[in-house]
């Protein structure tokens, strides 16, 4: 059974930062692509951040690229997204996602078999 679970959200102020923590389990996070998507309310799911297993493939939204940083350890079973600089409208739910050892388009939502339950990050401005 896959599980994700994401931890280290939180309420801050615009300019500080976070680190966001998906804790993996029934996967192995070298044979998986992983990513990160948030969602805003009233608002689609919307791609952040994703990550190849072998970490070659590195891919960012434009609207978070050069602030946030994803990550993962595989021997600690673990996806990290470090954001920095926040600013209020990346106030959102953020969901770690988990799909095979192929993505055909990583920046759909469709691609991704596995959700974690969402965590909650709000930045005030």
């Amino acid at each position: 059974q896959v599980r994700l679970v994401e931890s280290g959200g939180g309420s801050v102020q615009a300019g500080d930062s976070l680190r966001l923590s998906c804790v993996t389990s029934g996967i192995s996070l070298s044979t998986t692509y992983m990513a990160w998507f948030r969602q805003a309310p009233g608002k689609e799911r919307e791609f952040v951040a994703a990550i190849s297993p072998s970490d070659v493939y590195i891919d960012y939204a434009a609207s978070v690229k050069d602030r946030f940083t994803i990550s993962k350890n595989n021997g600690k079973n673990t996806v990290t997204l470090q954001m920095n600089a926040l600013k209020p409208e990346d106030t959102a739910a953020y969901y770690c996602a988990a799909g095979s050892n192929q993505i055909i388009n990583p920046r759909v939502t469709g691609d991704w078999l596995y959700w974690g339950q969402g965590i909650q990050v709000t930045v005030s401005s």
